[in-house]
């Protein structure tokens, strides 16, 4: 610090100093502005971030506002749906519709066929939404027909056999005569035919002895 002050303490080298300062000082100045020169070329993004934020809002708004696109005149407008057929009683779906039988029980499918007997042979027919086993020809008589060989089951069974039976029967004989058609029920065995009688009286049931 002693060398440095009396160095500057000649007026001559004093001047010089200063001169020399001064070249050092605009070369640092110089220097300053070359870097944030090199700094804006080699990272664009980052020396023109509130150009780029202009832009990033332009395309912003462009996207919140998406071009509405006109609709085409009636594409609303659906065709009339047909009315549902009706049968004689004026019942919707009550016109009885032959189907194949629903199952491969041989003996069932016989007994069905043969002893009310079906006025479509080989096949279910459908009334109301419900698949009875068959209609009875020259009468307006759905029938149900049961194979089951009631009388070997245990008591346990035959309570649990008669409860699902029967609960399905009365929804069947419901359908049937709301759709002004009788509803009958064929079991194979008397057993089977007091049982059911038993839980539900008001099905009309009839034994067709047909074997398994």
């Amino acid at each position: 610090m002693g060398i440095g002050f009396c160095v500057l303490a000649a007026p001559e080298i004093a001047v010089g100093a200063v001169i020399v300062l001064g070249v050092v000082v605009v070369g640092a100045a110089i220097k300053d502005a070359l870097d944030a020169y090199e700094f804006r070329h080699a990272y664009p993004e980052e020396a023109g971030t509130s150009r780029g934020t202009k832009v990033a809002s332009r395309d912003a708004e462009a996207q919140r506002e998406p071009k509405l696109k006109p609709k085409p005149a009636g594409q609303d407008w659906q065709p009339p749906v047909p009315p549902s057929p009706v049968d004689r009683t004026g019942r919707a779906s009550c016109e009885p519709v032959p189907v194949p039988h629903a199952g491969e029980d041989d003996p069932h499918n016989e007994c069905a066929d043969t002893f009310p007997p079906n006025r479509y042979p080989g096949m279910d027919v459908l009334v109301g939404g419900v698949r009875f086993d068959a209609l009875q020809v020259g009468a307006r008589k759905l029938w149900e027909i049961k194979t089951h060989q009631f009388d070997t089951y245990s008591a346990f069974l035959r309570r649990q056999v008669i409860s699902e039976q029967v609960t399905r029967m009365r929804e069947e004989k419901d359908i049937a005569e709301s759709c002004g058609y009788g509803f009958v029920v064929g079991v194979s065995s008397a057993a089977h035919k007091t049982a059911l009688e038993r839980a539900a009286p008001e099905l009309d049931i009839v034994v067709t002895g047909c074997k398994r």
